[in-house]
């Protein structure tokens, strides 16, 4: 298997300490910089879509595979894949994050929601399908 990024992410965000658990927590506002090789994936993204971006949590520990749900000792155990722990065997993120902006040269999008790091690995991009289109 082999994955590679296609774009990383840009965020005032530097200390997973002090990070936003989710990105509707008050995550600040970040830009995803896309390679230059996959602009033409970009066409038709907007201001106001909405995204599901799947980052690699290059930070993370893969050797979890129990936690405290959000990383609070009084919440009892459990098992990893039933949390969002950034800690896991494959740390894939999981964003919904809406398009404030897409920059004049196309390879950068403005997007709110984001939690993740400064300099986090970008692996793929697909839109929220609403239940009209589906």
């Amino acid at each position: 298997m082999e994955l590679q990024a296609i774009a990383t992410v840009a965020s005032p965000l530097t200390d997973r300490a002090t990070a936003p658990k989710q990105g509707d927590e008050g995550s600040p506002d970040a830009w995803l910089v896309f390679e230059p090789g996959v602009r033409a994936g970009l066409d038709g993204i907007r201001a106001g879509d909405e995204l599901l971006v799947l980052t690699w949590l290059h930070r993370a520990r893969r050797d979890v595979l129990r936690v405290h749900p959000r990383s609070d000792p009084a919440n009892p155990e459990q098992g990893v894949f039933n949390t969002r722990s950034p800690d896991r065997p494959n740390p894939i993120g999981l964003h919904r994050v809406r398009v404030a902006s897409v920059d004049a040269d196309g390879r950068r999008l403005l997007v709110r929601d984001l939690e993740a790091l400064d300099g986090t690995p970008v692996v793929d991009v697909k839109p929220v399908i609403s239940p009209a289109e589906r």
